[in-house]
């Protein structure tokens, strides 16, 4: 692993210092710097020339600022011959533009990719992508995970009498089976009819979930609209308890007061996105032993499917 080297962008620093202890390595040296007008400066400390270099940058808020921080330390580390740069996204922003649902549209989470490649990376390691189609976006390797056996784990852990997996829409229904499987237990689908991107005006429940420990999957919150309602409607059907999970804690808004005027018992997320001032009902698990299992393999040329659940 001596050729191995990890460094980290401004926005997963945290998460970057957990991947590399996990590794036993330490972060590599460089310098992010500001210019008096915004520019973004970079300057690489250290010589990485022939080396394996992993980049640990989620493009989260501030999402343009993240993600060109990110594009500027590619270039930065493409001039300067590394043998091979991976960029790691815990979360990939712009996910969520992944087609033409309306006339005249961009579909973003294609041009980030192209401007991930165009920037230097050769490779790139990410998790939950909120359309997995977007890895064919890529012309360049891909290694996609989930977060699903960190959060499965958790869970097991609480010796449910009778959980059952909730898919909080329709989009969500091939992830939550996955944990439903897992877990040994049913599954159950809300309905929603949107009237905006944002607002949300039927709900109804496909599904038993009367008496039972309700968890609620999804792969991101972003405004909690979805969530906090879902857990309106199933506590209304008659489940004993609501929980929650997500991969990425967007969180934006007014999130984080929605989720701490709910009813909800417990909202587990992941450390993909780092957080400050949560509601005491959200609980935060660490990916960085599963991020850093990752490079390893990916260093030393190993296989990674046996990391997916």
């Amino acid at each position: 692993m001596n050729q191995c080297l990890i460094f980290s962008g401004s926005a997963s620093r945290s998460l970057s210092e957990k991947i590399a202890a996990y590794l036993e390595k330490q972060l590599g040296d460089i310098d992010i710097s500001r210019f008096s007008d915004g520019e973004i400066s970079v300057q690489i400390k250290e010589n990485v020339r022939g080396k394996d270099v992993f980049v640990v940058q989620s493009t989260c808020t501030p999402v343009n600022e993240n993600l060109m921080e990110l594009l500027v330390m590619l270039d930065a580390f493409r001039r300067a011959s590394p043998k091979r740069v991976t960029a790691v996204l815990p979360y990939f922003g712009y996910a969520r533009q992944d087609r033409k649902d309306k006339p005249r549209v961009p579909i973003t989470a294609k041009l980030v990719a192209n401007l991930l490649v165009a920037a230097g990376a050769d490779r790139v390691l990410t998790m939950d992508l909120h359309a997995p189609q977007i890895q064919g976006f890529f012309d360049i390797p891909v290694d996609h995970l989930f977060a699903a056996p960190v959060i499965v784990k958790y869970f097991k852990n609480k010796n449910f009498t009778k959980p059952v997996v909730v898919a909080p829409d329709v989009g969500s229904v091939k992830m939550a089976r996955a944990f439903a499987k897992h877990l040994g237990a049913p599954l159950a689908i809300v309905d929603k009819r949107r009237d905006s991107p944002d607002q949300i005006s039927v709900m109804h429940v496909i599904g038993e979930v009367e008496e039972t420990q309700a968890i609620i999957v999804d792969d991101l919150i972003s405004t909690g609209g979805t969530i906090t309602e879902a857990v309106r409607i199933l506590l209304e059907k008659g489940a004993a308890e609501v929980y929650g999970s997500c991969t990425h804690a967007v969180f934006s808004g007014q999130a984080k007061k929605l989720l701490a005027e709910s009813a909800i018992k417990e909202l587990v997320i992941t450390d993909t996105i780092p957080q400050v001032n949560l509601p005491p009902c959200v609980k935060v698990l660490s990916v960085s032993a599963l991020l850093g299992e990752t490079i390893k393999r990916i260093h030393l040329e190993t296989s990674v499917s046996s990391l997916f659940l």
